[in-house]
């Protein structure tokens, strides 16, 4: 059916959307670019990996960005309850770290432009600490709090997580938009806020001309904490007591490619104006990356204890 009314063309969209069970919960914007279900696979998810020199010259690879781990599909099985399951069927795309203080976990989704300006990131996501283990009751006897038979030891021992871009458009300017919610600080203190990087990602190129020089365990994004400023009023999510509970939340994030700026950003109930958040963009430009068009998610331990990002399905959608 063909319609120039554009309000009842918005709404027999709607309608066809709220047909579907599974995009019923999102809310898209004109065109679906990709729908991710991870019950069916991880639908091209994969591994962030520094650049190297080829086959015969990994070591060229950066020391920070060797050990950042394929992401897995999960059933979320625990322990206690055994499969407890996607939000949506068996499987969702899990983003762990390492039990090491400072490692970082990283699954890119890497696509290009069409047309440049806006852009929609959603999801449903939760996160978790590990559950029982001995890094676990080792990080709690150091000082990460014991159990009240309602807040978990193991939620500060989850340090942050992060969704971001890599962007650069067809004259080589390239930049990252970035949030993060930062669970806790370096000093697993909660702090609950969610932050921006007020500087560009260091990039292999910086690295090999000496510019930067990052250690295995680096906040890769932004190295130095003063480089991150807070957006908005903290805010908490429900961990559920315990770290084998599972409860999904909804995350909603708009950027703009045409301005190079980040529009809003929903989470759940709350919804930030991101339209004055800088998106600081490199001084260089960069070849062979023409409308580049990349997403990534992070988990970060700030302890011993190993993180874990999970992800029930992504949609990403444009304007063009």
């Amino acid at each position: 059916m063909h319609t120039t009314d554009p309000d009842l063309s918005a709404s027999l969209r709607r309608a066809l959307l709220d047909a579907d069970p599974a995009l019923s919960r999102y809310n898209p914007l004109s065109r679906i670019l990709v729908f991710d279900q991870f019950n069916t696979g991880t639908h091209g998810w994969t591994e962030l990996i520094g650049n190297h020199d080829g086959e015969s010259n990994l070591d060229t690879v950066d020391d920070h960005m060797r050990d950042f781990r394929p992401p897995q599909l999960s059933s979320c099985t625990f322990f206690d309850v055994g499969t407890h399951g996607a939000m949506t069927g068996t499987y969702a795309l899990k983003v762990s770290t390492r039990p090491v203080t400072g490692h970082t976990g990283v699954a890119i989704r890497r696509l290009t432009m069409a047309k440049k300006g806006r852009v929609q990131f959603e999801t449903y996501f939760t996160y978790k600490a590990e559950a029982s283990s001995e890094e676990n009751q080792a990080s709690s006897q150091a000082g990460s709090g014991e159990w009240d038979g309602n807040i978990h030891p193991s939620e500060q021992q989850f340090g942050a997580f992060t969704v971001a871009t890599d962007i650069c458009d067809d004259r080589g300017v390239r930049y990252h938009t970035v949030m993060r919610y930062q669970n806790t600080d370096l000093d697993n203190r909660f702090t609950r806020r969610w932050m921006y990087p007020v500087v560009p990602e260091p990039t292999p190129r910086e690295h090999l001309e000496g510019k930067v020089k990052l250690g295995p365990t680096a906040d890769f994004t932004a190295p130095n904490p003063e480089d991150w400023q807070s957006v908005g009023e903290p805010q908490s999510f429900c961990y559920n007591e315990v770290p084998t509970k599972v409860n999904w939340h909804y995350l909603r994030w708009q950027l703009d490619t045409e301005t190079q700026r980040n529009v809003e950003l929903q989470v759940n109930d709350r919804v930030y104006d991101l339209r004055d958040v800088p998106v600081p963009a490199y001084e260089d430009t960069y070849d062979s990356l023409d409308n580049l068009l990349n997403f990534y998610v992070s988990a970060r331990t700030h302890t011993n204890v190993r993180n874990f990002l999970f992800l029930d399905s992504v949609l990403i959608s444009v304007d063009w």
